[in-house]
């Protein structure tokens, strides 16, 4: 069941509910845990700058949500959604962008994400997200298309072609500029091992320039250059 408005869901959920904030925004992670934290039962156990981080933070803290900026630097939101779900898939995952982006939306709920909210949204709003996520409810932000309910019931995986989330972290600190040395670095992979899969992802998205990879890896909404 997706839900588009509800001020009845307020807050009718009275546990302890934990979260964890990742955004490379320190000023917007401020300003939702000043919103969020006014509500008795909600706690924000830890911050994180980016996807890569907020993956290990969720190891080990384990939180109730994660609410997630979408386009960040290093490693999307969508990826890090993708393995946190993976690794914990009690964890509730909201996702938050400035794009009602076919492409974030549908990335999102597929990387195993319970709700999809914009920027441009109200506290009301974020906070009946985390109510209904809670109950094992899907979220969608009620400034979206409605047409775009229909991507949450498609087979589509989020990539035209398909590339593992390691070719996904390549891709995407490759088309910002790193250097194979750079993201073996990042990775805890060879220089070798890099270009490997740099050569696997061109072979399979039939791409040979970066500027072809960085063109799709905004498309797909796999890099924050686009943002």
């Amino acid at each position: 069941m997706y839900l588009y408005k509800s001020s009845d869901l307020y807050m009718n959920v009275l546990k302890k509910i934990n979260i964890v904030l990742v955004d490379d925004h320190q000023i917007l992670r401020d300003g939702l845990r000043s919103l969020i934290e006014q509500k008795s039962n909600l706690h924000i156990v830890g911050e994180a700058a980016d996807g890569r981080f907020a993956i290990k933070l969720c190891a080990k803290l384990v939180p109730d949500v994660v609410i997630t900026d979408v386009a960040m630097a290093g490693l999307n939101g969508i990826e890090a959604a993708r393995q946190i779900h993976k690794n914990h898939p009690n964890i509730k995952i909201i996702g938050l962008s400035m794009h009602a982006n076919k492409k974030f939306i549908q990335g999102m709920f597929k990387a195993g994400a319970f709700a999809y909210l914009l920027k441009d949204g109200d506290t009301d709003e974020l906070i009946t997200a985390i109510t209904t996520v809670m109950q094992n409810k899907k979220y969608l932000s009620k400034n979206v298309n409605q047409d775009y309910l229909t991507l949450l019931h498609e087979n589509n995986v989020v990539h035209e072609k398909k590339i593992s989330s390691r070719e996904t972290e390549v891709l995407q600190l490759l088309t910002e500029g790193n250097t194979s040395k750079e993201i073996g670095e990042l990775l805890f992979l060879s220089s070798k091992t890099v270009d490997v899969h740099r050569n696997n992802l061109m072979k399979k998205l039939d791409l040979y320039t970066i500027p072809d990879l960085t063109k799709y890896a905004i498309r797909e909404g796999l890099t924050s250059l686009g943002d």
